[in-house]
């Protein structure tokens, strides 16, 4: 029996910010952040979306009632949680119908969550072959306006669902992890912003991803040449890159594994940063838009989260993976959003709830999602399903 994800879904609002707009609003050069970054282009997320919202829209894309039926657990990693003590996962168990069987729970380590959730769901599964669990990985990267770090935000949300013999990806039940109190990028309850010493971060990745790639080849006796692609957690897509360049040469798979990396970051690219969904948007755009790739290769994941953790681990493609169709799912979401200019981009990121509390409704004319934000009533999150 194999073990792995057997569905993925992705979600992010109806806005974006082109990054040519912005350099040029910021006295930029555009290369800076269009090939010093990687980024051309952001979602803007409205105040009618949140974390809640953008992983149900994410889910309901590939959930069956059958699936809803049988799921036994729901996972949602974030770090831009909705509230202190209640976990986002329960609000889309109920927005989406799940069963009242299932466990619902939320998991926070920055942007690693989301894979803490995998790793979690997968060892549930090999106990219990009959479950399936969802995994949503949904976040909002918010770093302030005209701060260094604004060319990097952005928002999303990936939705997986974890079963027995999976038709996407099978995991190889290999991993290798490393963990450490480092202090380069947190988010203090009393700002919307997270602090960040981007340099500082960066060179922190990329430690972590040798150390957890080095000892990953030691315990499972691999080499670079097993891999016939890698996927990396894309907070903006030049990081990945510096981080596969450490590890390889000028031979020809080096070089295939650079193709590949090129497929894996075209979704980033245009979405910005999702922070616990980054990687598995970026396995979703190489899986989508790889022309070599085949059942049966073996692709390197390295999932990183602030603070810090980072794990590598690793799955074979199933025969049932599709990628046109994944393809087709991502171009969907992202055909009809509308353009922003940077004066109505800097007007939607100052929306949101107060953080001082009070009744609030929100606009929701132009927010076409099947699920929104309301607003809050009464101290508590107004959702509303417009199918429903």
């Amino acid at each position: 029996m194999t073990v792995g994800i057997d569905k993925i879904g992705f979600f992010t609002s109806n806005y974006y910010l082109d990054m040519t707009d912005l350099a040029n609003a910021r006295g930029e050069d555009p290369n800076k952040y269009l090939i010093g970054i990687g980024q051309q282009q952001q979602a803007v997320i409205p105040p009618t979306q949140d974390v809640v919202t953008m992983a149900a829209n994410a889910a309901e894309k590939i959930l069956t009632e059958s699936d809803k039926h049988d799921i036994d657990m729901v996972i949602f990693g974030t770090e831009t949680g909705i509230d202190n003590s209640k976990s986002a996962a329960i609000y889309v168990q109920s927005l989406l119908g799940i069963s009242s069987r299932a466990r619902s729970f939320e998991i926070k380590q920055a942007c690693y969550g989301g894979t803490a959730g995998v790793q979690m769901a997968a060892d549930h599964i090999a106990m219990h072959p009959e479950s399936k669990v969802l995994v949503l990985a949904a976040d909002i990267a918010r770093y302030g306006i005209g701060t260094p770090g604004e060319v990097t935000q952005g928002g999303g949300a990936i939705a997986m669902l974890l079963s027995a013999n999976p038709s996407i990806l099978a995991l190889d039940n290999q991993s290798t992890f490393h963990s450490e109190n480092i202090m380069d990028f947190w988010r203090p309850f009393y700002k919307r912003e997270a602090i960040v010493d981007g340099h500082y971060s960066t060179n922190i990745y990329i430690d972590f991803f040798n150390q957890t790639f080095k000892d990953y080849c030691q315990k499972y006796h691999r080499n670079l040449n097993d891999f016939a692609a890698i996927a990396y957690h894309l907070p903006f897509t030049k990081m990945g890159l510096k981080a596969l360049r450490t590890v390889i040469t000028e031979d020809a798979h080096s070089q295939q594994l650079l193709k590949e990396f090129d497929a894996s970051k075209r979704y980033n690219a245009l979405v910005g940063n999702l922070y616990t969904g980054s990687l598995y948007l970026s396995l979703l755009s190489l899986l989508a838009n790889s022309t070599d790739l085949k059942a049966g290769d073996r692709i390197g994941l390295f999932s990183y989260g602030s603070g810090a953790q980072g794990e590598f681990y690793s799955g074979t493609i199933s025969d049932g993976m599709h990628a046109d169709k994944m393809a087709d799912e991502f171009e969907s979401v992202i055909a009809d959003r509308v353009r922003l200019s940077v004066s109505e981009y800097e007007k939607m990121y100052a929306d949101g709830l107060p953080t001082t509390g009070g009744d609030v409704t929100f606009d929701s004319a132009n927010d076409p999602s099947r699920f929104i934000v309301l607003g809050r009533q009464a101290d508590q999150l107004v959702y509303k399903d417009q199918k429903g």
